[in-house]
């Protein structure tokens, strides 16, 4: 007999979270019959191959040939997919036990796709990226917790493998989703907690190159992105680099004076940042530095990524 959902989950190189998912995967309260897991390597990946051999063939295991990104690892997942339905997770959640059979109830109750909550805990004090990261429990409709009728994913094409980074991806299927006139609905019962994974010092400098993806999903997407991402450009940081800009262009033209004080409104932006960034985060002095360095570089690296992707993707994206 076919299952009634399949479990896709997209990894690389991260055996340790992923048996900690596959374990709470495996304790769901659905009978085992009803479901199987995929498991998808993003890439050729030994560790996770002699993970999930080690499950005594209960997980079935996928790889792809490159690194081609989670979108082209849950489009594999899906496709190889025997049940009617399929349920995204990723490796570093922990899905409650009734999991599945709550998301399955909202399916069953007319919905053609259905997100669930992702609880994200966080320290009493966390840092800017542990903020940040936690905003995933606020979305839409994500990747980390969520059901989609196989129907539906054949409709719209599955992910956009152009997508190479985790986002973006999920709220393109979304509103691809609804374009077509799926019924999205939410099923609060379905949770899976998603510990903030600790990060290196700096990790928001690296993060601005996804950005260049928020001008595909705008070129695809344009009414919904303004309606539920972002309704207009990113005018603070256009003004730092505006104002730092006007500050190295007076310098090199002998204009002192006005070099200086575009350098003070460079430097009351920047600061006006970090001080945002800080609000409600730790106030250790590592982290302060980290937050005035990196809110020196976040508006220029971001403002460039958005160029980027306007050029790569021919779409005018401010």
């Amino acid at each position: 007999m076919k299952p009634r959902v399949s479990v896709v989950i997209p990894t690389h190189g991260r055996p340790a979270l992923l048996a900690r998912c596959l374990k709470a995967v495996a304790a769901q309260t659905l009978p085992r019959s009803d479901y199987e897991v995929i498991v998808v390597s993003d890439g050729p990946d030994a560790a996770t191959r002699m993970a999930v051999s080690g499950g005594g063939g209960a997980v079935r295991h996928l790889e792809l040939p490159r690194r081609s990104g989670p979108a082209a690892a849950r489009n594999a997942g899906w496709r190889a997919a025997r049940a009617p339905i399929v349920a995204f997770t990723d490796d570093d959640t922990v899905p409650s036990r009734s999991w599945l059979a709550a998301g399955l109830a909202e399916l069953d109750a007319g919905a053609d796709a259905v997100t669930g909550r992702v609880v994200m805990p966080l320290p009493p004090s966390p840092s800017d990226y542990e903020r940040d990261a936690a905003r995933l429990a606020e979305a839409e409709f994500v990747t980390a917790n969520c059901f989609v009728k196989v129907e539906m994913l054949n409709a719209v094409g599955g992910f956009d493998e152009r997508f190479k980074l985790p986002w973006r991806e999920d709220s393109d299927l979304h509103f691809a989703l609804l374009a077509r006139g799926a019924v999205v609905r939410r099923a609060a019962g379905a949770v899976v907690s998603h510990p903030v994974r600790p990060a290196p010092w700096g990790v928001s400098i690296q993060q601005q190159r996804k950005v260049q993806f928020d001008a595909l999903l705008y070129k695809k997407h344009r009414g919904l992105y303004r309606q539920r991402i972002r309704r207009g450009p990113r005018l603070d940081y256009y003004a730092v680099v505006a104002a730092l800009l006007a500050a190295l262009a007076s310098f090199g033209l002998g204009a002192p004076a006005a070099g200086s004080a575009a350098a003070l409104v460079w430097a009351a932006l920047t600061l006006r940042l970090a001080v945002r960034r800080l609000q409600g985060t730790q106030r250790d002095w590592r982290h302060v530095g980290e937050m005035l360095v990196t809110s020196a570089a976040i508006p220029l690296l971001a403002v460039f990524w958005r160029i980027v992707g306007a050029a790569r993707y021919r779409v005018v994206f401010l």
